[in-house]
């Protein structure tokens, strides 16, 4: 941006010009640097901070100490490559670009590790059960009349896909609702009594997976005489569910403004009506999240479903009848047996369950997707 202005004036006070008696033009630029973009300079000193790192740790390390371990060798050179960086930025920049610079790269290196930990879990996971995923009788077929050591083009997981989906649908058909409307309750309710409805829901959300089980155990099937069946495997895994929806729900409520609320109350809504048609559709992505992790939190459990329903081999549709398998059960028996083709089985299953967990995700994510231009 250019502006005009005058020369500085003079020692005694009388403004200066050109030669030219023509004002002078003083060019000020005024656009703000924009953060995100990186210059020549910033990736400049961090790859060669980077390879310096690299070549002298390589040198002390391995060449003058003769030490051999990875994990030790990609610790000092993280915290060298920090050292150099840190100490290239410094020539030619302030001092809070060294720190912004150095923050960078620790945001990043933690990025890094997470991602590089779940990469090699999924790869790790695909790996050793590709054996079992390349049959296609593995997803057709149950375990009924198949041991540990029959041939992998015999028996699959359809019965524990089938219990799996259906213990985890009643779940969330029961925990959803009562995992919002105590979010509803505790963020839009006045008074001492959502006080004590959060405190017992941050106390549940960190109840033991077993202790879920066992409360169903005696509640419905010794005290009540339910059957041990799919349905009380759901009733567990939604005593799971329901706190951690309700607490990531009551945060989503909390992050929708205020204005809102008012609005639909200043147009004569009822605050029902308003907590319907203004807050909860607002919420409805962070709702979805909540569900997620919910979902996330239920998928996995194998020690409650193992208490109230049991593994079986066979395909069962019925939950309020007979036992019904899920695949962590089925993981957990089938690595514990100890034989290599049960063990491919186990892991075959494994990673049909990071699969059907994904499409569960990006389906919820699409069906709670704000949608723009729609009224």
């Amino acid at each position: 941006m250019a502006t005009t202005d005058t020369a500085p004036p003079s020692a005694d006070g009388t403004p200066t010009s050109p030669a030219d008696g023509r004002p002078s033009v003083l060019v000020v630029d005024d656009r703000p640097r924009a953060l995100s973009t990186r210059t020549l300079d910033d990736s400049a000193s961090l790859v060669g901070s980077a390879l310096g790192a690299l070549a002298l740790v390589w040198l002390v390390y391995s060449q003058i100490l003769g030490w051999d371990g990875v994990l030790g060798f990609l610790i000092l050179w993280y915290l060298a490559m920090l050292g150099l960086y840190a100490g290239v930025t410094a020539l030619a920049n302030p001092r809070t670009v060294v720190i912004d610079r150095l923050a960078m790269a620790w945001v990043y290196a933690g990025a890094i590790v997470v991602g590089f930990a779940l990469a090699t879990t999924l790869v790790y996971t695909l790996w050793q059960g590709v054996e079992a995923l390349r049959h296609w009788n593995f997803y057709r077929h149950d375990m009924a009349g198949v041991g540990p050591i029959d041939p992998l083009t015999q028996g699959g997981v359809l019965h524990a896909m089938v219990g799996s989906f259906i213990e985890v649908g009643i779940a969330v058909v029961i925990a959803l609702p009562l995992g919002i409307g105590t979010a509803v309750y505790i963020t839009e309710v006045p008074g001492r009594g959502g006080r004590w409805v959060r405190t017992v829901v941050e106390a549940m959300t960190a109840l033991p997976d077993i202790l879920a089980g066992l409360f169903i155990y005696v509640t419905l099937i010794i005290g009540l005489g339910v059957q041990r069946s799919g349905f009380a495997a759901a009733m567990a895994l939604t005593v799971m569910m329901t706190p951690i929806i309700a607490r990531s729900a009551e945060v989503q409520l909390r992050v929708v403004p205020g204005g809102l609320r008012e609005a639909g109350l200043a147009l004569g809504a009822s605050q029902w009506r308003t907590v319907r048609n203004v807050v909860l559709p607002t919420a409805k992505a962070g709702l979805a999240t909540a569900l997620i992790l919910g979902v996330a939190r239920a998928v996995g459990e194998t020690a409650p479903v193992l208490i109230t329903s049991g593994a079986s081999t066979f395909l069962n549709a019925n939950p309020f009848q007979n036992p019904m398998n899920s695949l962590p059960l089925f993981i957990l028996f089938a690595v514990r047996s100890g034989q290599p083709i049960d063990i491919a089985r186990g892991f075959g299953a494994a990673a049909i369950l990071l699969v059907l967990v994904l499409v569960l995700f990006v389906m919820t994510r699409f069906l709670a997707r704000d949608r723009v231009g729609k009224r």
